[in-house]
């Protein structure tokens, strides 16, 4: 990349205390997802990055209070173009909607996913969506991720996202999450209490990690739903929101979300594999086990109480009714 490709138009950040001692080009890549961290090297090495004024190598260590101004090439495109993608509307009024997102369908572009995102379709079947996200990110205040499934909720005008995502960031949101998990637990609830941060080495992964300027504090409470022979049926309930934390919480105490390619080491599970029958490679389910079940809300105008239910899935539905025939205790 040559300086030519360097945009004209600046972007600034100003490095919060949690993230002192992160690489520049990490930093960068948690600021600005829709860039490659690849990429981001390169906008460095050319010149497009200062911090305080100065350039700096993508292996730079940052400090708290550091100025970072980006010159950001352009995308290639600003935002998503309307898709008529059928959507499962729960709830909607002019300040916002609810939306049960079904599992494959990615929340907002970035590379790789330019088509067939969530924010493709409601820009094709909302009028009018809040732009506090940025031109990428119409009316979401909140994502979940790719493969789970359930409730999301968008926001259709600033002023509802504003106060939609102080509900967020303040925990005053209830959210109730379904997983399948690998595994029986030794209690009927508990409760991890564990940070969460950047992977040491795999990006696309987070960790438990203590200790670290990208680690914070993170809860999940659960209790069981119903208990199997080598598998078991959760209700989780996450107090914070961070990255991957129920997948990543329940891996941590043994029991990995069920077909969990990242935390669980496997992506499929046959009918087979449940009923103890070889022969039967009928697959039952080829994504995480979680599903973003429940969510209460303030209503961003009213302050009236609004909870959102998504049914469950045929595949998660039909995985518990073989667990139910061939796998009680």
């Amino acid at each position: 990349m040559s300086g030519d490709e360097i945009s004209s138009q600046p972007s600034e950040r100003v490095v919060p205390e949690e993230h002192a001692g992160a690489r520049l080009d990490w930093f960068l890549a948690q600021q600005f997802p829709a860039y490659s961290r690849v990429l981001l090297r390169k906008m460095i090495t050319a010149g497009g990055v200062q911090v305080d004024g100065q350039g700096a190598k993508p292996a730079y260590k940052l400090r708290a209070g550091q100025r970072i101004v980006v010159s950001l090439p352009d995308l290639p495109r600003e935002g998503p173009e309307p898709e008529d993608v059928p959507l499962n509307v729960l709830y909607e009024d002019e300040q916002l909607a609810a939306i049960n997102k079904p599992p494959g369908m990615v929340v907002h572009p970035g590379k790789g996913h330019w088509a067939g995102t969530l924010t493709a379709a409601l820009q094709f079947h909302f009028n009018q969506l809040s732009g506090v996200g940025g031109a990428s990110r119409p009316g979401i205040v909140h994502r979940l991720d790719r493969d789970t499934s359930g409730v999301i909720v968008v926001a259709k005008t600033d002023q509802a996202h504003m106060r939609l995502a102080e509900q967020f960031e303040t925990r005053t949101v209830e959210k109730e999450y379904f997983a399948v998990c690998v595994g029986v637990p030794d209690r009927d609830r508990d409760t991890v209490d564990q940070p969460i941060g950047a992977h040491p080495y795999q990006r696309e992964k987070m960790a438990i990690r203590r200790d670290h300027p990208t680690s914070r504090e993170a809860q999940t409470f659960f209790e069981v739903a119903e208990r199997f022979d080598g598998f078991s049926a959760l209700r989780v309930f996450p107090k914070s929101g961070r990255t991957h934390q129920i997948r990543l919480h329940l891996a941590h105490i043994g029991l990995p979300v069920l077909c969990d390619r990242l935390y669980g080491g496997r992506a499929r599970i046959t009918r087979g594999e449940i009923t103890r029958d070889p022969s039967d490679e009928q697959p039952l389910l080829e994504r995480q086990a979680l599903h973003a079940r429940r969510l209460k809300i303030e209503h961003p105008l009213s302050g009236e109480p609004l909870e959102f239910v998504a049914p469950l899935p045929a595949d998660i539905e039909a995985v518990l009714a073989a667990l139910r025939e061939y796998r009680l205790g």
